[in-house]
């Protein structure tokens, strides 16, 4: 009997927030060096194992001395005060900024309030104990904490953690995914493909994505639409992977049979959702494993990835999903379904939006030419030109 098309479509959000219900965070731990945490997720509270600065030090460049014997100098009438080796009463010694100060000495004199007059140090301004000098534990008490469990190591807190004697820390272990590209029509990278065929690409552009996006991705080779086949890939990607993603054959057409193999081994989640490109994807839990069956035209590949495979990686990394965006202006009118969300690539000069293309799943040079997109709601038929968006950016 011929298939029919998708009896109902599920909105973007609803989609996503069953699919994720189905998938717990990853609780897997790794020791990794500290120059490779950056970006990830502590898996615990870091603290100081000393305070910084370990030492008293100049916070100018100048001159160590006692506070007492600059009392009363001023411009008009400066004190006089030996330079030394060492610091004592009546003496000083230079330093530069971060330099040590020794116990002996309480305050240091910046050097544009003093001027050299052979070994003695003309002072031209009085200081109280304590002025211009660091004491230990002023940036960081031993104990204080430094990074807090699930937050996301910074590049401040790898400096700071560095300037502490940290070389190693505990963060959470990324996600892995298995990338399996399908297609009778689709010929492997390096093949010439022959008229009605094509050379498979999306495989690469979602390893990237997951790479991305905060993942481990490896790739499959290219399988065929044979059930049999696609249930060997599903294995090899249950077999370790936290995710196994397919692209191409999520479809309701003739040789769109992952469907059909996911629904004989776990729970379809979702099948078609409210989107425009993107509606052939499937969601499904397999053994416990989220599975993913994103379509095989390259732009909504692509789309279904931002708006499921991305926010699967942060929840499996325990982190929220963060858009990147800045207000343009449309310079027209963006035309849109309604029921279905539509993203709109566009492209932006000196503020203003224009669609690259509204149309063509399969047309992956207007991502390239696209500077992001805009989304026009399901309850909406567009957006007037004028109107201020959001640009989302790929990423």
């Amino acid at each position: 009997m011929k298939k029919k098309g998708f009896k109902e479509l599920t909105r973007v959000d609803d989609a996503l927030e069953s699919f994720l219900a189905k998938v717990d965070p990853l609780d897997r731990v790794e020791k990794v060096p500290l120059a490779e945490s950056g970006g990830r997720i502590a898996a615990g509270a870091v603290t100081a194992p000393r305070p910084a600065p370990h030492y008293r030090r100049a916070a100018m460049d100048g001159f160590a001395v006692r506070a007492s014997d600059t009392f009363g100098a001023t411009e008009s009438s400066p004190n006089r005060i030996n330079l030394a080796d060492s610091v004592k009463q009546g003496t000083a010694i230079p330093v530069h900024t971060g330099g040590f100060v020794p116990d002996e000495a309480n305050a240091v004199l910046k050097i544009e309030d003093t001027r050299k007059e052979g070994d003695k140090l003309a002072v031209y301004s009085s200081l109280a104990p304590g002025d211009n000098v660091s004491p230990v534990g002023e940036d960081v008490e031993q104990g204080d904490m430094l990074i807090e469990k699930g937050e996301e190591v910074q590049p401040a807190h790898l400096g700071l953690l560095r300037s502490l004697g940290v070389e190693t820390i505990q963060v959470l272990g990324k996600p892995t995914v298995g990338v399996l590209p399908t297609g009778e029509e689709l010929v492997p990278p390096g093949q010439e493909p022959g008229p009605g065929q094509t050379v498979q690409s999306n495989g690469i552009m979602v390893a990237d994505a997951v790479r991305t996006w905060g993942g481990l991705p490896e790739e499959k080779e290219l399988l065929s639409d044979e059930p049999s086949e696609l249930a060997r890939g599903l294995d090899w990607g249950l077999n370790g992977k936290d995710v196994v993603v397919f692209t191409g054959g999520s479809s309701v057409g003739r040789r769109d049979r992952i469907v059909e193999v996911l629904e004989g081994r776990g729970e379809i989640l979702t099948h078609g959702v409210a989107i425009q490109p993107g509606k052939p994807v499937a969601l499904a839990l397999v053994e416990g494993t989220p599975v993913i069956a994103l379509p095989g035209y390259p732009v909504a590949t692509l789309a279904d990835a931002y708006f499921f495979l991305r926010p699967l990686l942060a929840h499996l990394n325990r982190r929220k999903t963060e858009d990147s965006t800045v207000k343009v202006k449309l310079d027209r009118k963006i035309h849109s379904k309604l029921g279905k969300l539509s993203l709109v690539r566009v492209e932006v000069e000196d503020g203003e939006a224009t669609p690259v293309r509204v149309s063509g799943s399969g047309v992956l040079s207007s991502v390239t030419r696209s500077d992001g997109f805009v989304l026009v709601p399901e309850d909406s038929e567009g957006i007037a030109a004028g109107e201020e968006v959001e640009l989302h950016d790929w990423r």
